[in-house]
């Protein structure tokens, strides 16, 4: 995919490491990266195109949109990425004009103008902390299904656990910029909490020293902003911050007081973790005003200093909630899922179960068939449209950001009939179309319906025919139970049975690993999800049930029926890959209907 990602500041930001930083790994994934901004002071491989957010009147705002504009149309960008409020403002009014994807992730506490509109940017957002997300709920009436927690990625590579420095004079380092708010916490804990006499002192970041702090100089060493950072971290007793700053900190085992712009929270344990995660190290408060007690923070920088190490609980704690493969795996399918719902159009996944000759010999009363001279009509129809047939392990081979690159379908058969062998492989063999076909592994007939609704018998594929279609590489098998129940009236145990058995049977009887599992008659619970899961599927389909986005539930993948009643005009709807969307509307509608009636 071209992911644009949209920042404002004049100085390094977290912010603007958070994107950076995401922007490498999706570069990793094979995607590609554009960077808009006033500045951009990271080192990365993506194209940084400068753009000034900061100037702010209307005649600035509407250059600005109408430059975002001709960036995502000349670049063809798929998802506009918004990292602060200014960038926000316009990235969203050219994404709405040119129909493309928008995503925030607000980084900080959104002011209130009484001269704008309470209405936020928000798009498909995230916060990076808990706090950030209530503010924006309460204050600004944000629906909080458009507002997730996902916090700051760190490369966890990078970091690991330093020993004990063993320096003489305990050596404290304060790391950030030193303009704003965040100038003030330095310049308080300077003048109150810290003894400047006993203590070496650090001060990490800022372009230049503002005057107030020149008092300073001859007992502090201001480095400015540098590229060893973590080197200082390694040598301090002590580490002062909030956000990113407290989070690296810790990942080095870093004993860490978190004092931010809007409170203290004090030395990092187990104690006062949550509220440290909630308030993204102490950047994030509520409206409320705060009074800082520069006396606790004082015996807390005297308490860490003499401390060796984090707790080890901690560390791992951090690494949980910041992973940055974890973070990047949450937003590469916020992006497909927000371009599927913008372009509505998703691979679709058909379901077929039986193809026959003869309706009056072969049919039963399901109406769980199409006839041959109907699936030929099919094929052709996908042939012509330029359609490509793919299995499971295919689409797990293929990149998110090339999925939509082809006119990808899958098409699946349910239970196993001889059918499938005798009709619908030799032309799925004369057209060199790929399927996927779940099998009954216990049943050698349909007992199934014969039993509850007394349906014709109908026989399964036995051995031969099977391997013969495994050796074609056009079919893959999946996993569909031992017995065909209902799975959501079944036991704990039985239904782990129905599943991990039949898993077990097919692949040992075929000799191969199977990718995906149909629930059968589309019914499932979150019990069956998790089973399929822990049995080794990567991929469990549904019937009617699953989000219009494939990628949203890879548990419940919502497939279209296809039935002889359907005509070949139908069936173009249906394969257009916009259908899911329209159904999934009708549906909601007729739910609304019924409760007003």
């Amino acid at each position: 995919m071209n992911i644009l990602m949209a920042l404002s500041q004049l100085e390094v930001t977290g912010a603007e490491v958070y994107a950076v930083e995401i922007g490498e790994k999706l570069i990793d994934r094979g995607h590609n990266l554009y960077f808009v901004s006033d500045t951009l002071t990271k080192k990365n491989r993506g194209k940084y195109i400068p753009l000034a957010f900061n100037k702010r009147n209307l005649f600035q705002r509407l250059d600005q949109i109408i430059k975002l504009i001709k960036i995502i149309k000349q670049n063809k960008i798929d998802v506009v990425h918004a990292h602060s409020r200014a960038s926000a403002w316009s990235a969203e009014i050219a994404c709405r004009l040119t129909k493309t994807p928008f995503i925030t992730t607000v980084h900080g506490m959104q002011h209130i103008s009484k001269h704008r509109k309470r209405k936020q940017p928000i798009g498909c957002g995230y916060a990076v902390c808990e706090n950030i997300q209530r503010d924006l709920i309460e204050t600004f009436d944000v629906d909080p299904a458009k507002i997730k927690v996902l916090r700051n990625g760190i490369n966890l590579t990078k970091f690991e656990i330093s020993k004990p420095p063993k320096n003489q004079k305990k050596v404290i380092s304060i790391i950030g910029r030193l303009s704003g708010p965040k100038a003030d916490i330095t310049y308080n804990l300077l003048t109150n909490s810290i003894d400047l006499k006993k203590y070496k002192i650090n001060i990490i970041g800022g372009k230049d020293i503002p005057e107030r702090f020149n008092k300073f100089k001859d007992r502090v060493n201001f480095t400015g902003y540098i590229d060893n950072v973590y080197e200082f971290m390694a040598n301090s007793d002590l580490i002062i911050g909030a956000g990113r700053v407290a989070m690296e900190s810790l990942l080095m085992g870093r004993p860490t007081l978190a004092i931010g712009e809007a409170k203290e929270i004090g030395i990092i344990d187990m104690d006062t973790v949550s509220k440290a995660l909630a308030s993204n190290f102490g950047d994030v408060g509520d409206r409320t005003p705060h009074d800082f007690d520069w006396n606790f923070i004082r015996s807390e920088i005297d308490r860490g200093v003499e401390l060796k190490q984090t707790p080890p609980e901690v560390t791992d704690l951090i690494g949980e909630n910041f992973n940055i493969d974890k973070i990047v795996d949450a937003l590469e399918k916020t992006y497909q899922r927000e371009w599927v719902r913008v372009n509505k159009y998703e691979i679709p996944v058909i379901m077929y179960h039986r193809v026959i000759k003869n309706i009056d010999t072969e049919s039963g009363k399901h109406g769980t068939y199409v006839t041959t001279d109907q699936f030929r009509d099919h094929m052709t129809i996908l042939k012509e449209g330029g359609y490509i047939p793919i299995t499971f392990e295919d689409l797990s081979q293929i990149p998110i950001y090339q999925r939509f690159e082809k006119k990808y379908i899958i098409l699946t058969f349910d239970d196993g009939y001889i059918d499938n062998y005798t009709y619908a492989f030799p032309i799925l063999k004369e057209f060199g179309f790929k399927a996927v076909i779940y099998l009954v592994s216990d049943r050698t007939y349909n007992k199934w319906d014969v039993d509850l609704t007394d349906e014709k018998t109908f026989m399964m594929m036995v051995l031969p025919m099977l391997e013969e279609m495994r050796d074609s590489d056009l079919i893959e098998f999946g996993g569909h139970t031992l017995s065909h129940p209902r799975l959501s009236e079944l036991s704990d145990d039985e239904m782990k049975e129905e599943i991990f058995k039949d898993k077990e049977n097919t692949e040992k009887k075929l000799n191969i690993r199977l990718n995906s599992f149909a629930y059968p008659y589309g019914n499932l619970d979150d019990r069956a999800k998790k089973l399929v899961s822990d049995a080794g599927y990567p991929y469990g389909v549904a019937t009617d049930s699953g989000s219009y986005c494939l990628s949203d539930d890879l548990f419940e993948i919502r497939r279209i029926g296809i039935f002889p009643t359907i005509t070949n005009f139908g069936y173009k709807r249906k394969i257009h890959g916009n259908y899911n969307f329209i159904k999934i509307k009708r549906e909601k509608k007729m739910q609304r209907d019924v409760v007003s009636g």
